[in-house]
């Protein structure tokens, strides 16, 4: 029976030292995302995944970082809990146990996932408004291609590395190494 820690941020600068700080459990193991938690295709969220076995219990600091979709963020307590994985969420307060999870705690993680979703949903509606003004005033040219990465990415993608290895070794996300051979693809 393991202590899991879940620690995610949106961007490769923010900090991850806050979260799960005050928790006073000494965690096995550690898994630290640096990517939107818009989808759960990140790479420590599949580490996770793989690593956690029945009896662990896995500790977030809270519900939006886990996820911020809601029908992921209940796909994945609810597989895990009929895994028999126990989920806490330290900031809420709400422990979803394995075996399943007293009604208001249900209701309690369905209302916050949707708060998380809107939240998302709210930044992103914000950016791409900001987008569009900077477009409209030519100051907005869209982020420069990192050619060496890309070049990097297409070899390594050449000699059979997986994409989260890729990531992994050339310090990007993801989606990062999935839009540079989408880019690298097209004529």
């Amino acid at each position: 029976m393991a202590h899991i820690a879940y620690v995610r941020v949106s961007t490769t600068d923010q900090n991850t030292e806050r979260q799960l700080a005050e928790v006073e459990v000494s965690f096995t193991k550690k898994f630290v995302d640096q990517c939107s938690g818009g989808s759960t295709q990140r790479p420590a969220l599949s580490e996770l995944k793989e690593y956690i076995r029945e009896g662990d219990t896995v500790h977030v600091h809270s519900i939006d970082r886990l996820a911020r979709n809601l029908s992921d963020l209940k796909d994945l307590v609810t597989d895990w809990n009929n895994n028999g994985i126990n989920v806490k969420f330290h900031k809420e307060g709400l422990c979803f146990k394995a075996g399943g999870s007293d009604p208001m705690s249900e209701l309690m993680l369905s209302m916050l996932g949707a708060v998380a979703q809107f939240e998302l949903s709210m930044i992103q509606e914000r950016r791409q408004e900001g987008i569009e003004k900077a477009k409209a005033a030519g100051k907005y040219r869209g982020r420069p291609t990192n050619k060496a990465n890309h070049q990097q990415i297409k070899q390594l993608r050449s000699q059979g590395v997986s994409l989260r290895k890729i990531a992994k070794e050339v310090g990007v996300s993801l989606s990062t190494v999935q839009r540079a051979l989408e880019a690298i693809e097209k004529p």
